[in-house]
């Protein structure tokens, strides 16, 4: 068998590495001064006024909807093409998900379906930045104005990414980022909420820390210097000065990152374009700038998806499947979720193929990705 080709890679260079070398040299290794820097980079990279780091992007999440005042009874509508999390750290909260269906050619949100979907229990919309791609963020902002509902962004995919020339950061009232490996730029394991808002922010602070605070304008008492007090069920979420360091490096080659991903899904729409017919291509709509975190292409025929899937694993290429809908996991339909509930997110799913896309990749790299799935879709399509 070939060697494997991921479908998505980290980039660690010299700088990287020596930025956590110098960490560990100093006087801090959990949160402390990087953490700080790290949060300005972010600022200074999407125009936000705020960032909170934290130690995941599932953590991010939850910062994000607490700080927002998503509790009990509350409810959030998000689209089901997604990672588990997004709709899971509303249920750590006592809220519940509402599933609305998908565009079919983006595989974002439908705001037709978000119109229909809220109730009187609906605390926010979640869009959902799939592949990369933005969410047609213009009509959910209509849609959350009109019906009185924060917008709130899961742009796990998508930093780095514009929408009519704003940066994802600033499209919603908080937005929540991950920094796996396979993202636009990694801490190891990392998230962040960014926000113009400082009380939004401040919560979400507090959130990471125990709910603690030492700012004397909020505590009941002052017993001293020493003096702190928890005034939010909080969480152990911060992020080590390790990974923050890391972060504010990988940050410095964030435009470049994002630079190759494009190159590359240009090449695969221009060099699979004949395979049209038999393999659907991601597109970008009118006023994005996808981060292209993900090029997922789909089968005509949903029969021929698993043996497509398992000859490019045989030949080499480390395919992957972006998403399962989160309502047909076992334990949300023990909740009551049926399939069926997302029909247009079904067929996405049973059709989606994700292939190699990550800044490292040679010229060559993705010439054989060209032709391999070339191949498998000549045999097995």
């Amino acid at each position: 068998m070939p060697d494997r080709l991921p479908y998505g890679r980290q980039s660690i260079d010299d700088p990287d590495i020596a930025a956590v070398t110098d960490v560990l040299r100093s006087d801090f290794l959990t949160t402390g001064p990087q953490v700080a820097r790290f949060e300005e980079a972010l600022v200074a990279a999407t125009g936000a006024r705020h960032a909170v780091a934290l130690n995941s992007g599932t953590s991010a999440l939850h910062a994000m909807y607490f700080a927002t005042g998503i509790g009990a009874g509350d409810e959030i509508v998000t689209s089901p093409l997604t990672f588990a999390a997004t709709a899971n750290a509303a249920l750590y909260l006592g809220a519940t998900a509402r599933f609305v269906d998908v565009r079919a050619d983006t595989g974002t949100m439908d705001p037709d379906a978000v119109q229909d979907a809220i109730t009187d229990r609906t605390r926010a919309i979640v869009a959902i930045d799939f592949a990369g791609h933005p969410a047609d963020y213009d009509a959910l902002s209509r849609i959350a104005a009109d019906r009185g509902v924060a917008l709130l962004a899961d742009a796990a995919h998508s930093l780095g990414a514009t929408y009519r020339g704003r940066a994802v950061g600033t499209l919603a009232l908080a937005s929540a980022f991950s920094f796996h490996p396979v993202k636009p730029i990694t801490t190891a394991e990392g998230g962040a909420v960014l926000t113009d808002d400082p009380q939004i922010a401040a919560r979400a602070a507090r959130f990471r820390t125990h709910g603690i605070t030492r700012d004397r304008e909020l505590m009941g008492d002052d017993e001293g210097p020493w003096y702190h007090e928890m005034i939010d069920l909080g969480f152990n979420y911060r992020l080590t000065d390790l990974q923050a360091a890391l972060g504010s490096s990988q940050l410095t080659r964030l435009g470049g990152f994002i630079a190759r991903r494009r190159e590359i899904a240009r090449r695969y729409t221009a060099e699979l374009a004949d395979l049209e017919g038999r393999l659907r291509l991601p597109c970008e709509t009118p006023g994005v700038e996808s981060g292209w975190h993900l090029y997922v292409v789909r089968v005509a025929d949903p029969a021929r998806r698993r043996p497509f899937f398992e000859r490019l694993t045989e030949l080499g290429l480390g395919v992957q499947v972006h998403y399962i809908p989160v309502y047909r996991h076992p334990y949300y339909r023990e909740l009551g979720y049926a399939p069926g509930l997302c029909p247009v997110a079904e067929d996405f799913y049973a059709r989606a193929v994700s292939i190699p896309i990550f800044p490292t990749m040679t010229d060559d790299d993705a010439d054989r990705v060209i032709e391999t799935v070339h191949r498998a879709v000549g045999e097995v399509l």
